[in-house]
């Protein structure tokens, strides 16, 4: 019998398997994502003790049959985001996040620097206000690690550079960076940009470690307007509507 492992984890989603057992996604620090069984997790109170509910940061102890699902021995609470479930306002963007975090990783995929991003991203709603800065933030962050990195600092089709250009610049989905007036006339699935938003997502892609907060200081419809570019381009990736989506757009501001 192989031996047991141990990573933090966080988890994703969780959801009943029969009358006593449930079965759990986690995005593991060392084995990327994965999903298990977890034997008796409605009844017991030591091995699961309040540590498969999601955001929870755990430390996941498994046994891998190499395919299919874990078989979970055990799971212990590392650290509890306090302050994610006291607010609507807080919830909706924690789940955006998970879900986002979830549709971008791939099944085993190790992928440590998205499992610290996610954890991150977790601990900032915690702690401060949310935004449109942070979502979008975390939104560009994320593509990057998942190997999905838009173009924003020049035409994706032709290279012009958009400093100090003329007319309306787009978003283009399927060619996953920003298009100029005359390149945006041979696709459709594009999504105009003003140059401020355009400026705003810019300057977040290049920022490096915390939430740059000092980019709040752009227009809230510049931030929004990043934002909702970013979010119908993942969806365009990803072939499918993100459920969290209009819940969190319900408390975005």
């Amino acid at each position: 019998m192989p031996a047991p492992l141990t990573t933090p984890a966080i988890v994703l989603r969780a959801w009943p398997f029969g009358e006593s057992d449930k079965i759990v996604s986690f995005l593991t620090e060392s084995h990327g994502k994965i999903r298990g069984i977890a034997k008796g997790a409605k009844r017991s109170r030591r091995r699961f003790a309040n540590s498969l509910e999601p955001f929870a940061l755990v430390n996941l102890r498994f046994l891998d049959r190499s395919a299919g699902l874990v078989f979970i021995q055990s799971c212990e609470l590392l650290q509890v985001f306090k302050r994610l479930t006291t607010s609507l306002d807080k919830i909706a963007h924690a789940s955006y996040f998970m879900e986002l975090a979830d549709v971008l990783s791939n099944e085993r995929d190790e992928n440590r620097a998205l499992f610290v991003h996610l954890r991150d991203g977790l601990g900032f709603i915690d702690a401060n206000e949310t935004s449109e800065l942070a979502i979008a933030y975390f939104e560009l962050k994320l593509l990057k690690l998942s190997g999905y990195q838009p173009m924003l600092e020049q035409c994706r089709r032709c290279a012009a550079g958009w400093r100090g250009g003329a007319g309306r610049w787009n978003f283009s989905l399927r060619d996953g960076g920003v298009l100029c007036p005359g390149c945006s006339a041979f696709r459709r699935e594009v999504a105009p940009l003003s140059f401020e938003a355009l400026e705003f997502m810019d300057e977040l892609q290049q920022a490096n470690g915390e939430v740059p907060l000092h980019l709040n200081s752009f227009p809230a419809a510049a931030r929004r307007e990043g934002h909702l570019a970013l979010l119908r381009f993942i969806q365009y990736q990803i072939g499918k509507e993100l459920k969290s989506a209009p819940f969190l757009d319900a408390f975005s501001t």
